[in-house]
């Protein structure tokens, strides 16, 4: 899957609305319903339905639900800059669980990412060192569905 057809559909979500669970361009969506919305838009039908899911994710137990859910649909990369269309996953404080998730837009020293953020709705973002530090795994869009 080209990084440039998915950052580009990525850049057609900015300005939705952050809506919790949602997944739809323009009305509202998270930063799951964002990745959720470029999947079908650059594969096709969603490889599974979504369970509901809570704002704080699996914080309660622990489980890295999102970080096992990526290794499934997603094709994990080796740490690293990665390049434009990686996906990142990001845990939002050291020690708990990974549960925002961005498209990197642009890699080295003015780099960026797409990502829909509560508050904000979906915005492109400096990867700056304190969003940077928390990056928790990077992955690619498989080349096809599986």
């Amino acid at each position: 899957m080209s990084g440039a057809a998915i950052v580009a559909e990525a850049r057609r979500w900015i300005g939705t609305p952050y809506v919790h669970q949602a997944s739809t361009r323009g009305a509202g969506t998270d930063c799951l319903g964002l990745l959720r919305g470029i999947w079908r838009a650059v594969l096709g039908a969603e490889p599974a339905p979504v369970p509901a899911y809570t704002p704080d994710w699996s914080e309660p137990s622990g489980d890295e639900v999102l970080m096992a859910a990526c290794d499934r649909w997603l094709v994990r990369l080796p740490t690293g800059d990665g390049a434009e269309g990686t996906v990142l996953l990001f845990r939002m404080r050291p020690g708990s669980v990974a549960k925002h998730l961005g498209i990197l837009v642009r890699a080295g020293g003015d780099a960026s990412f797409i990502h829909a953020y509560s508050g904000h709705g979906v915005v492109e973002s400096p990867l700056s060192e304190p969003w940077a530090r928390r990056i928790a795994a990077r992955f690619a869009f498989p080349e096809r569905t599986v």
